[in-house]
Formats: structure tokens, sequence, C-alpha cells
């Protein structure tokens, strides 16, 4: 089970991604100073109702796992840049990290050493 400390962290920076942005659970690790982002994961899983779960992805670009549809509205009203959506199959989409994704030059990032 992960620290107290680790789950308030990990939330704290979920809870400052802007909207139309996502990180992965790597970047969120990062930006925590931990590099374990299946720590992360398990945060959300448990805590991550408590903020927007669904600026938080995996690597591959696509939604968090078994919430696609749950997202999308999400990523629609946000602007979140996305791939291949289809309104007759709403939970085969990606997003398009190379827009989306948080750079590292942004002030989440600025207590760790990159």
């Amino acid at each position: 089970m992960p620290s107290s400390e680790f789950v308030d962290a990990v939330l704290d920076v979920v809870a400052r991604i802007p909207k139309g942005r996502v990180m992965t659970y790597g970047d969120v690790g990062i930006a925590v100073g931990s590099e374990a982002p299946r720590a992360v994961g398990r945060v959300m899983a448990l805590y991550g109702h408590a903020v927007a779960w669904w600026r938080v992805v995996p690597a591959s670009g696509h939604p968090p796992q078994g919430h696609a549809r749950l997202a999308l509205p999400h990523y629609l009203e946000e602007g979140t840049p996305l791939r291949g959506v289809d309104a007759r199959h709403p939970e085969d989409y990606r997003l398009a990290l190379s827009a989306a994704r948080l750079p590292y030059t942004h002030e989440i990032y600025s207590e760790v050493a990159l």
C-alpha cells in the first residue's frame, strides 16, 4: 500500500494538471520524485476519483484502462487533443500525446531535477 505522503503527492500533482492536458503515470511519478509508474497507477485506482483522473494516462496514449467511455466526454469538453474518435466506436481512440502531454518545462516539474 502506498504511503499517505506518496498518495498526497500524487493527488496534488494530478489536481494541478491543466484542463486539456495529460500526464502519463510515469510523468506523475517523475513529478513526485519517484520512478514508480505502477505505484502512481495504484494511487489513481484507489484514490483517483477525488481528482481529474482522466488526465493521467498510460504512455501508449490510450485512455485509462476500462474507462475510455467515461473519459471521452471529459476530453471533448476540455479540448484535449485526440486521435481516432468515431461515434460508432466511442471506446476506440487515443490521446494525441505529442500535443496533449504536459511538457517537462511546466511548473509541476519545477521541484524535480530532470
